[in-house]
């Protein structure tokens, strides 16, 4: 209401004056184009007055929204706080001595302490001398070098899995310190841990958390792949092995087969013959 006078003070301001300069101060005369300009110029102020109290009830209805939308749930840590298992490292007894290194690598992930607590823990494979492959036939020295390869192969797929498993259990510590604050900061009432940019931060993080765990899974999925081909080519070698001894078998049957026919032929014309 205090704005609508103003506006009419001024309207009236402005047509006293108008007519005051055109006719002085004598009587008083009508001039129907400033009265037009003068309801034309409070019709746009009274329009401007109704554009300003539209922005001012936008604005605080956007103050207000921004005032509940950086509210804070109250007591977030006893709400939405979780307790997870706490990572153990692998024990094991050393009665004679060859159990140690084994637990040191795989607790470390040190490709070093994995390799010699492997070796250490697991039978020795022993060399063939070559007198005794230069008196194998070639298809025995063929399935000997396979085999040989297989157990080689297994020992490095298996020290392998041991490194990436002790690399991982190496850094989980640090992984559990990181998700600690992580968690500390998301649960926090403190404004400036609340911040548009600082809650951006606090989510690109747990993406980037979340990517190096799937990565770490990805590796010992990797580990526990290259393990089962191995068994597939144990297994394949095995039945390989099998097929192959059938066919000398059945190979070498029909050449004794033919071998006893033609002495039972020989003997029989013999027999005959005397």
């Amino acid at each position: 209401m205090k704005q609508k006078a103003l506006a009419v003070m001024l309207v009236l301001a402005l047509s006293a004056g108008t007519a005051s300069a055109q006719l002085g101060f004598g009587g008083v005369v009508y001039d129907p184009a400033n009265y037009h300009n003068a309801l034309l110029r409070y019709f746009q102020l009274q329009q401007q007055l109704i554009q300003l109290r539209n922005s001012y009830a936008q604005l605080v209805a956007q103050y207000n929204l921004a005032i509940r939308m950086a509210k804070n749930i109250r007591n977030m840590p006893a709400r939405y706080r979780a307790l997870f298992s706490q990572w153990r490292n692998t024990a094991a007894r050393d009665v004679y001595g060859n159990t140690g290194a084994w637990t040191n690598g795989v607790n470390s992930g040190q490709f070093p302490s994995v390799a010699a607590g492997y070796e250490r823990a697991t039978t020795q494979l022993l060399p063939y001398d070559p007198a005794a492959l230069g008196s194998m036939t070639p298809a025995e020295l063929e399935r000997v070098k396979s085999q040989y390869a297989s157990v080689e192969l297994a020992d490095g797929a298996n020290t392998t899995a041991l490194a990436t498993i002790g690399s991982i259990r190496g850094n989980a510590q640090r992984i559990e310190s990181r998700i600690w604050n992580l968690e500390e900061d998301s649960l926090s009432d403190d404004p400036n841990l609340n911040t548009e940019v600082s809650v951006l931060n606090k989510i690109n993080a747990a993406s980037v958390l979340t990517l190096r765990t799937v990565q770490d899974s990805n590796k010992l999925l990797a580990s526990l792949l290259e393990q089962q081909t191995i068994l597939s080519k144990q297994q394949r070698e095995a039945t390989a092995n099998a097929i192959n001894a059938e066919i000398r078998r059945r190979r070498n049957l029909a050449g004794h087969m033919a071998r006893l026919t033609s002495t039972l032929s020989d003997s029989l014309e013999n027999f005959r013959m005397r």
